[in-house]
Formats: C-alpha cells, sequence, structure tokens
C-alpha cells in the first residue's frame, strides 16, 4: 500500500527526483513538529546566519596566509575578497542537530546548497495529502523574492543576459536550477558543458551571447577552478577572472564561497573561546548556544576525552567524513573520499536523535538532521534528513507537518 501510494503521490509532481541512485528518496511519510519547535529553529538559524555573515567582512580583510593556513585554494584569493552583493549568500542551508532544548549548527553549505524544492515546493503537497499544516508555507514567496532581489541587484542593465546552468546530466542539480530560473522572467538555461569562455572577454551562451549574470546553484567553487577544456586551458580559473574583472556576475556571490569553508567555524569558535571582542555579549551567547567547539586539531577533544568529527573544509553529503570515540579510535567513516586533499576541521561530535518512519522497506529507525535555509540573511524553509550516523546522499528526505488544530 505505501508503495503505490508514493509512487502515485510523486508521479504528480514534475521535475523532481522522488527516486535517486535507483533507490528510495522522498519519502511519503511526515514528521510531525510543533510551532514552537519551527519557531525556535527559524531563531537559531537567524542568529547562526548574522554571525557567519558579520565573520566574511573579517575574513575578507585577513592576510593571504591566514586564508592559506585555513585551506582556500591560492588562486582563489582575490575573488574571495570580491563583495558583490547585499547578502553574503542568496541560498544558504544550516545542518543543524537538536540538543539540550536548542540546536547546534554542525556547518553551513552557503555556495550550493540543494534540498531546495523538497523544503520550498514538495513539502507543501505532502502536507495537504496528510491534513497537516505545512511550516514552510510562506517561504516559497521569500525565496522567489530574493532570488529575483539577488538578480536585481547584480545586473548591470535592463537587457542583462541572465543564464542558469547545471550538470544537465544530474537530474536533482538539473531540476533544481529549472525550479529556481522559472522566478526570473527572460531567463535562459544553458547546461555547463554548453558555455564558451574567451579569456579575458566574456563568457557566453550556446549560440554565441554574452551572459551578464550566470547563476550556478549547484556548480561550486571549488570544482571551477579545476576545469580545463580540452587543450588544457585553466577555463574554470578564466571564469573567476571575468567575475574580478567585473565582465561577469556569479551568484551565489564570491563570499558564498569564503563561508563555505568549514574552518570558518574554527575561527568563529577560536574568537568565543578567547571571548574576543569582534563578537558582542549577546553574540557570544548565541554562540556559546547554537555552535559546536572546531579546531583545526583534534588535540582538545583527546585530551578532554571527548568524541569528535574530522572532516575536509570543503566536501558535501558526508563524503569523506570520520567520526571517532572518547579514546580518538574511528568508530564511522565514509567509503568515498573524495575531498581527502583538503585539509580537515575537529568538530566535537554529538549523537543525531532517532526517529521512526515509512519506507518501501518498511518501517525503519534513522538518525535526524535539521536543514534549515537562510535566504540573503531571513529564515527560510526547514526540513529532515534522515540515514546513518553520517548524513550522505543515501539518506531520504522526510517531509514534516503540523498538525491542525480546529
Amino acid at each position: 500500500m505505501y508503495k503505490s501510494n508514493r509512487k502515485q503521490f510523486y508521479s504528480q509532481i514534475e521535475q523532481f527526483w522522488a527516486d535517486l541512485y535507483d533507490e528510495e528518496y522522498a519519502l511519503y511519510d511526515l514528521y510531525e513538529v510543533t510551532e514552537d519547535e519551527v519557531e525556535k529553529i527559524r531563531l537559531a538559524t537567524e542568529r547562526t546566519g548574522k554571525i557567519y555573515f558579520k565573520i566574511a567582512h573579517l575574513l575578507r580583510n585577513v592576510p593571504d596566509e591566514i586564508l592559506l593556513e585555513m585551506g582556500y585554494p591560492e588562486q582563489t584569493l582575490h575573488f574571495l575578497r570580491l563583495k558583490i552583493l547585499e547578502a553574503e549568500s542568496v541560498i544558504a542551508r544550516f545542518d543543524f542537530i537538536p540538543y539540550n532544548d536548542s540546536y547546534k549548527c554542525i556547518e553551513i553549505n552557503a555556495d550550493t546548497p540543494t534540498f531546495i524544492k523538497e523544503l520550498f515546493f514538495v513539502n507543501e503537497r505532502i502536507c495537504h495529502a496528510f491534513a497537516m499544516e505545512n511550516p514552510n508555507a510562506k517561504m516559497e514567496q521569500l525565496l522567489k523574492d530574493m532570488v529575483r532581489k539577488s538578480v536585481a541587484q547584480s545586473k548591470p542593465s535592463q537587457k542583462a543576459h541572465i543564464v542558469f546552468t547545471a550538470h544537465e546530466q544530474n537530474i536533482e542539480d538539473y531540476y533544481t536550477t529549472l525550479y529556481l530560473m522559472q522566478f526570473i522572467p527572460g531567463a535562459k538555461f544553458t547546461p555547463l558543458h554548453q558555455l564558451q569562455i574567451q579569456n579575458g572577454v566574456g563568457l557566453f551562451d550556446e549560440d554565441g551571447k554574452q551572459i551578464d549574470v550566470l547563476y550556478r546553484q549547484t556548480f561550486p567553487i571549488e570544482n571551477v577552478i579545476q576545469d580545463v577544456d580540452e587543450a588544457q586551458n585553466p577555463i574554470g580559473l578564466w571564469l573567476l577572472d571575468l567575475v574580478e574583472q567585473n565582465l561577469l556576475i556569479i551568484i551565489n556571490p564570491p563570499s558564498a564561497f569564503l563561508l563555505q569553508n568549514k574552518a570558518v567555524q574554527a575561527v568563529i569558535w577560536g574568537l568565543h573561546e578567547e571571548s574576543n571582542v569582534f563578537f558582542s555579549a549577546e553574540e557570544h551567547e548565541w554562540i556559546a548556544e547554537y555552535f559546536l567547539p572546531t579546531y583545526l586539531e583534534e588535540n582538545s577533544f583527546i585530551e578532554k576525552g571527548l568524541p569528535y568529527v574530522k572532516k575536509p573544509v570543503f566536501g558535501r553529503e558526508g563524503n569523506s567524513v570520520e567520526i571517532y570515540d572518547t579514546s580518538g579510535q574511528l568508530i564511522k567513516e565514509d567509503i568515498q573520499k573524495s575531498y581527502n586533499q583538503y585539509i580537515k576541521v575537529y568538530q566535537q561530535y554529538i549523537e543525531q536523535p532517532k526517529v521512526t518512519f515509512q519506507s518501501e522497506k518498511g518501517e525503519q529507525v534513522g538518525e535526524m538532521l535539521i536543514g534549515s535555509f537562510l535566504i540573503s540573511g531571513k529564515p527560510g524553509a526547514i526540513g529532515l534528513r534522515v540515514g546513518g550516523m553520517i548524513t550522505n546522499n543515501l539518506s531520504y528526505y522526510l517531509p514534516i507537518g503540523i498538525k491542525r488544530t480546529i
């Protein structure tokens, strides 16, 4: 019954990836939350966002040596210092774990977050199917307004050529990008492989028309800089040069990549531990409540006998993450090691709550991670991923709803 109901429901949603990697991804189930919980998550999102946006100002002005020690690629240093939009990131997503009647931020995906269409669009429809209230009811309008505002701020003229791009063969990236593109009338989609670049001149679409604004929601900068063409020209670095020369504007902006680095959390925690006046007394309270001890080495956790997580400064979907116990012994690791070349951060490990849910495999118990969006500095849609100790690309999407009161 579950399988047929799920199939019938998701077949009605166009351009959505209910299955990924030939496995069930979007569950036909709903986790009940309260209005109080939703408000607490939004407050955590707003306050944590203010801390991140504030630290961006500091990081843009530190010496190159500090940025290199944090693991930023040397080729990106000039790019990192650019400030082209009012918001440091247009679409960012925090990952929170419930902890002591509050929430702990384990990381931010400030540059290329996914999980967008699920929370801003699909959640509304599944809440309707389950006769529940949607906690994200007004969030799609916020998303639309802020995407439009960011493009309006960035485009050099009314006739600006706005192009959205993604890996066309990746269904999640492709449909996420098309979902966002509908908010910008007149915008065009061009697959990544059809973009054409002329060094020092500009970026062009497949018709040879110069692009003024490139919306690259799912194309991370750490991947961009590795791009070369068939002649081994460094076309990814050429693209960054175009941005620096003001020949191209990209969204998310360069500051989103600045905040993407997980070592930023180590900087925030370090300033907090020394009670640095960079943060106000109130901001120090927020850091104490919402952040976890994070360092560039593991010594502190081993000395105190605390479990910790080791993860690369750039990485996604749990890839290359390792968990260690109180004695420093490895107890869990992700089998993928795609980001092992980056320096690591070490963060105190806390357990994720377990939740029971329905799937095509029957009733399951998984560990819960909260995704909460920050849209141009404002709290956005929230939702759940459920899976193992390390949330990865095989974890499920579990919709959320609020029980209706009569």
